[in-house]
């Protein structure tokens, strides 16, 4: 048995979750959200159910109070996908870095080495990171549908168990 298989033997495997894409435009002109689509998409084909979903703007206070309902909500994990660039408005790491009581910076390292090796050096510019809040996963994501693919088939789908599983010790 390897040692991701051991990992995780006889543990959970389905888990709730909320996706949050933070995106002024989407919010505002309530178009595709494809980023969110994918995400919902992916957890859903792993056995995963959505039961929190919403689209907001990149503003400060909105993106806590959204936070805070997902943290309310019965979601086990929050997966948010947006305002993690380097523009102005891009906020979101800002944001939530603030009520995170744990860090995951492999995370955010390994998201950064896996771009790398799909978009180059260009990779610099994200700055993906994931932690705990409320005993609660929270992972968040760059707004481009490659990054939420990326970032859920290679990283989070397939380590989730094994996370939830020290998360609730």
């Amino acid at each position: 048995m390897s040692t991701p298989e051991k990992h995780r033997a006889g543990i959970k495997q389905h888990y709730k979750c909320a996706v949050l894409t933070i995106s002024t435009s989407k919010y505002r002109d309530k178009g595709e959200d494809v980023s969110g689509s994918i995400a919902k998409s992916l957890l859903m084909q792993r056995g995963h159910e959505v039961v929190y979903y919403d689209v907001i703007p990149d503003v400060g206070e909105r993106i806590r109070r959204s936070i805070e309902e997902a943290l309310g909500s019965d979601a086990d994990f929050i997966i948010t996908s947006g305002g993690t660039g380097l523009t102005r408005n891009d906020i979101t790491i800002e944001t939530v870095s603030g009520l995170i009581e744990k860090d995951l910076p492999g995370f955010g390292e390994l998201f950064r080495l896996k771009s790398y090796e799909q978009v180059g050096t260009a990779a610099i510019l994200s700055r993906a990171i994931a932690g705990v809040i409320a005993g609660k996963l929270v992972f968040c994501l760059p707004g481009s549908p490659d990054a939420v693919k990326l970032a859920l088939e290679e990283i989070i789908l397939p380590e989730i168990p094994h996370m939830m599983r020290h998360v609730r010790e």
